[in-house]
């Protein structure tokens, strides 16, 4: 196939990796989410790859705002792409202390943003996981259910670091109670 000399958001199929959507460009390479293999940095000459041309082509318009919320739900699917989540104002600057029931030994101190950090990419990584059993091709429907039953306990039993986010809907979250 020839050169493709596409933009970011073109819809292109892979006769390996399946459809995708072009996310980056390079000089020879296109950086392309594929929604069953993640991100992939495949060469413009690959023999393998097509556009995809939509046969009912109508006119839509979509802002550009609409189109990077679409592309960034893309990037945190299947790139683990973490969002920038803020930390509460009260925990800037501050010291997590690790104190030892041994008095001979040193305590542990951590800035809290380097903590908080890691608990972010926590739940990016959880997100990813979440979403790879959904989208699993083996797993049978009662297998998702009951992994991602496990994932909510997960989320559940992180809901102690809430106090650190900034905002609310940042949270952790388990399972909500029927009542």
């Amino acid at each position: 196939m020839e050169q493709l000399v596409l933009g970011i958001g073109t819809r292109l199929q892979h006769t390996q990796y399946g459809p995708g959507v072009i996310v980056g460009l390079r000089y020879a390479t296109y950086l392309i989410s594929f929604i069953n293999h993640g991100i992939k940095e495949i060469d413009k000459n690959d023999e393998k790859l097509e556009e995809i041309i939509p046969e009912n082509l109508s006119e839509e318009i979509e802002t550009h705002s609409e189109i990077e919320k679409s592309l960034l739900k893309i990037l945190r699917l299947w790139n683990g792409v973490s969002e920038v989540v803020p930390l509460g104002d009260r925990w800037k600057g501050g010291t997590m202390v690790l104190q030892p029931g041994d008095a001979s030994l040193k305590p542990k101190d951590l800035p809290i943003e380097v903590f908080f950090h890691k608990i972010v990419m926590l739940r990016d990584r959880l997100r990813v996981l979440e979403q790879q059993v959904n989208a699993h091709k083996v797993l049978t429907d009662e297998d998702k259910v009951n992994l991602q039953q496990y994932i909510t306990r997960i989320y559940g039993t992180l809901t102690t670091f809430n106090v650190l986010f900034k905002n609310k809907e940042d949270w952790f979250t388990g399972e909500k109670s029927s009542e």
